[in-house]
């Protein structure tokens, strides 16, 4: 059984043991680009994978299944050399505490995104990033574009085209990084983890 077939099956639930950790050679090679229409395969693995972030956010059920929380995840993470991330980042609370109206900030599943412009201005958050492949704290900022245009495909094989500043943009960079083989810390000054350039925008 191929990885995607175990993965995709009906009664399974991506899980930490699905992700592939540092050092393994999928996470640093360049992910192959998924063709329209898509596979039944495909599809269920993107709806598998915006699950899995869904379960990892909630306390109760990540307490359960041993997931570490997160805002996305690609394929390549799973094993799965394919151009395919999923991203879910939560709304906050108002300042009394109240849900938020909307839950989620942003909530897709994107075939073969590509940023196609992006901002001079970079960016970085004020915390660093982590990575559910990286199973260590790497401390720096992660340099990256503030502003981003990504161009991507739905899994109806749709064309969209969104802009995305802030958090959203960092975590869509994030992911669409794994597709090319690279990995967050990649993007640290190794010199002077914390180094601030002129115009870097800090994100709290």
């Amino acid at each position: 059984m191929s990885i995607i077939e175990k993965l995709t099956r009906a009664s399974h639930l991506i899980d930490m043991d699905d992700i592939i950790r540092e050092g393994n050679p999928t996470l640093r090679a360049v992910a192959q680009d998924v063709t329209f229409p898509l596979t039944d395969e495909d599809i269920i693995l993107g709806e598998k994978m915006l699950q899995f972030l869904k379960n990892s956010q909630d306390p109760t059920t990540a307490e359960k299944m041993g997931l570490r929380g997160g805002v996305g995840l690609a394929a390549p993470q799973l094993d799965i050399s394919k151009r395919i991330i999923a991203v879910l980042v939560p709304n906050p609370e108002d300042e009394d505490g109240n849900p938020p109206k909307e839950a989620y900030a942003l909530e897709e599943v994107m075939y073969n995104p590509r940023i196609i412009a992006h901002s001079v201005q970079d960016a970085a958050l004020a915390d660093g990033e982590g990575c559910l492949s990286v199973d260590r704290v790497v401390e720096g900022y992660v340099i990256r574009h503030s502003r981003v245009t990504i161009e991507y495909y739905d899994k109806d094989g749709d064309k969209k085209k969104i802009k995305l500043k802030g958090f959203n943009s960092i975590v869509v960079q994030h992911e669409i990084d794994h597709t090319n083989g690279i990995m967050f810390y990649d993007r640290i000054n190794e010199k002077n983890p914390f180094e601030v350039k002129e115009g870097l925008l800090l994100i709290e």
